[in-house]
């Protein structure tokens, strides 16, 4: 009789080979980086550092917005304050966000500062509309079975807020993280920020190859992050919350 392996879950992952895969594509953006660099004649650790700085600005970013979006989305999901919150947040998430830039320059005055704000404007709203909608959607047994239970303080955060707010949360992610790094070379740009992708693409806007193969390589690591990292946490999140 022939016997199948096992498929151990590890986390957010459906097996041990799922997750030794994932670390192998993990490894792929850092050898497509070297390649790039060595056909492009660029040296390696001033791309590396542009794109790191990059990153570095999206994750500042995306970390605010994470906190902000959740913390406004637990406060007004529901109830008096919703009937008016949440008309007035739908209206600042259909201002533009590139007329808030000059207004940004005059604040900050910092240009790496003003791309943290602008990618902050893009990626905070997904995030709390999509937790305010996975809030709203919870079962009235839910609430009921909190309130027998007296969950309170960070018992109700943990055991209630956290697992029901997970699937919204992951799907703004998703989506803010998708309009962020539409956004962050633009802004990088426009703001003239010292070093990133901006810097790095407006340096090299002359030689169409290079240009090319350099959003060739962008979009594949933004494909490779959604795959291996956005993905399975959206499964484990919809897990969690049918558990």
């Amino acid at each position: 009789m022939r016997h199948h392996a096992h498929r151990v879950p590890v986390g957010i992952y459906t097996s041990s080979r799922h997750l030794a895969v994932t670390a192998a594509v993990v490894a792929l953006p850092f050898f497509l980086l070297a390649l790039f660099s060595a056909y492009a004649n660029i040296e390696l650790w001033r791309l590396s550092y542009d794109v790191g700085i990059s990153v570095l600005r999206l994750a500042i970013a995306y970390f605010l917005s994470s906190c902000v979006g959740w913390v406004l989305a637990v406060l007004f999901y529901r109830g008096k304050k919703a009937e008016w919150a949440l008309p007035f947040f739908d209206v600042l998430q259909s201002f533009p966000t590139f007329a808030a830039l000059p207004f940004a320059v005059l604040v900050f005055g910092n240009a790496s500062l003003v791309v943290i704000f602008f990618l902050f404007m893009i990626i905070v709203w997904p995030i709390f509309f999509t937790i305010t909608s996975s809030l709203r959607l919870i079962k009235r047994d839910w609430h009921e079975a909190v309130a027998i239970a007296d969950l309170r303080g960070l018992t109700y955060i943990k055991k209630f807020l956290l697992p029901a707010s997970a699937p919204g949360f992951i799907t703004g992610s998703i989506i803010g993280l998708g309009n962020g790094w539409e956004g962050l070379v633009a802004t990088e740009i426009i703001a003239r920020a010292p070093r990133g992708l901006g810097e790095f693409f407006q340096s090299f806007s002359s030689n169409p190859t290079v240009t090319a193969f350099g959003i060739l390589g962008l979009l594949a690591l933004i494909f490779l992050i959604n795959k291996i990292i956005w993905l399975p946490l959206l499964e484990w999140s919809h897990t969690r919350t049918d558990d």
